[in-house]
């Protein structure tokens, strides 16, 4: 008697993951927790259950071991779902794989396009790998017409950003699209804040702190061109460099 062939249970394909390169820069689990709360306190959704591979490559201390439990439970707090390590030690390589996490020594985070042309940018500093790109959802524009002070942080999660009044230097104003300021823009700007490398700032008076696109970033620590410093400018991305021109 023949019997039908039972269709299969399960298939086993590859897959590629957007994972969020988690660049961990201290042994110490007290000075982590201070820095993800004073970064991410105000935006507790600014990561949605993102698969993390957390990276050692940073560290600089052989003998220093690292509480992977803890850490782990830490980025868990923030959304994050810490699933490998890379770039580590031996010592703590194993530690992490006895945590749960897998070694990933092949494995790539999804960050910023390769080097093209700088046209005005000498020097701008890439630490922040970014992930995928913005939700597909079309949403209105988010937008605040009231000065923000020192120490205020908005996001404009999904969309963009239009600020009517001053940013004043310490507040910080973040968006996963464009980001319009019709006003001085004195504090920190991140546009295209989960990789849309398409995203602009444009302000009426550019006087930024910082200035990020798509984690491309450059600090007050580098002098603002004069040709945009003070004025209306736009700010955009070019390959892995940041590109300011006057409006």
């Amino acid at each position: 008697m023949s019997h039908a062939a039972a269709p299969h249970a399960y298939e086993i394909k590859s897959a590629s993951l957007p994972l969020v390169a988690f660049i961990l820069k201290t042994y110490d689990i007290s000075v982590l927790r201070a820095d993800l709360t004073r970064r991410l306190g105000d935006t507790p959704d600014f990561f949605d259950n993102d698969p993390v591979v957390i990276d050692l490559s940073s560290l600089d201390q052989p003998n220093a071991s690292l509480d992977f439990a803890a850490i782990c439970a830490l980025l868990r707090s923030y959304r994050m779902v810490p699933v490998a390590v890379r770039g580590g030690l031996t010592h703590n390589t194993a530690s992490a794989q006895r945590a749960g996490l897998f070694e990933a020594r092949d494995l790539n985070a999804q960050s910023a396009a390769p080097a093209r042309v700088e046209t005005v940018i000498q020097e701008v500093i890439r630490e922040v790998e970014v992930v995928r790109e913005v939700p597909s959802e079309q949403l209105g524009a988010m937008v605040i017409d009231k000065p923000l002070r020192s120490g205020q942080h908005v996001y404009a999660k999904g969309r963009d950003l239009v600020v009517l009044a001053m940013v004043n230097p310490g507040a910080e104003i973040m968006a996963d699209g464009h980001i319009h300021v019709y006003a001085p823009l004195r504090g920190k700007a991140i546009a295209g804040a989960r990789g849309n490398e398409d995203a602009r700032i444009f302000t009426l008076s550019l006087e930024a702190e910082l200035v990020a696109v798509a984690g491309i970033y450059r600090t007050s620590d580098t002098p603002l061109p004069p040709e945009v410093a003070g004025k209306p400018a736009q700010i955009s991305l070019l390959g892995d460099k940041l590109v300011m021109q006057r409006l």
